[in-house]
């Protein structure tokens, strides 16, 4: 691989590296193509995909772990997940007909926070500079990634997601207006 990055740099063609591996993808290429069963879902940088991911797909696909990909409702721009309203950066139209729609929020972009919604913390893995958390609610399970120093509430815990990296996913694909 370092080979291969030093002959690019020293040619400057375009080059075509097919990997199935997402740390290889991400800091090999310049541009990255994820495809899922046979399509093209997105095309962008690794900062695009990991940031902005337009498909379900590949929030799952990049990132260790992957994005969280919940069952919501939409109604009236409204985003709810369970019994919690979720706040997201924008209003969200309600998808028209019977679609699945998810939403999906990154275990990076999930904090406690007392004025969340109720939690119940499973399994803490502990990966050296930071942990990971397996939380529940609405009979769902998600991560959450909890930096080193960062304090996880032994009683009443509770969690937000960031609204500006809370997307709505209608049929895995990203749902904005």
């Amino acid at each position: 691989r370092s080979k291969l990055k030093e002959l690019h740099r020293r040619v400057s063609f375009t080059m075509i590296y097919v990997t199935h591996d997402q740390t290889e993808a991400l800091t090999f290429a310049d541009q990255i193509v994820v495809m899922h069963e046979g399509d093209v879902v997105q095309v962008g940088t690794s900062e695009e995909l990991f940031e902005h991911p337009q498909h379900t797909f590949v929030g799952h696909f990049i990132g260790s772990p992957g994005m969280n990909v919940l069952p919501c409702t939409v109604e009236g721009g409204k985003v709810r997940f369970g019994d919690h309203d979720i706040a997201t950066a924008a209003p969200v139209s309600t998808p028209a007909g019977n679609k699945r729609v998810e939403l999906g929020v990154r275990p990076e972009f999930i904090r406690f926070d007392a004025s969340g919604f109720p939690v119940q913390i499973g399994h803490i893995a502990d990966v050296g500079r930071y942990r990971i958390v397996d939380a529940a609610a609405a009979n769902q399970e998600f991560k959450v990634y909890v930096p080193e120093g960062a304090v996880i509430p032994d009683a009443d815990p509770k969690v937000a997601f960031d609204p500006a990296h809370t997307h709505v996913y209608v049929d895995g694909w990203r749902h904005e207006g």
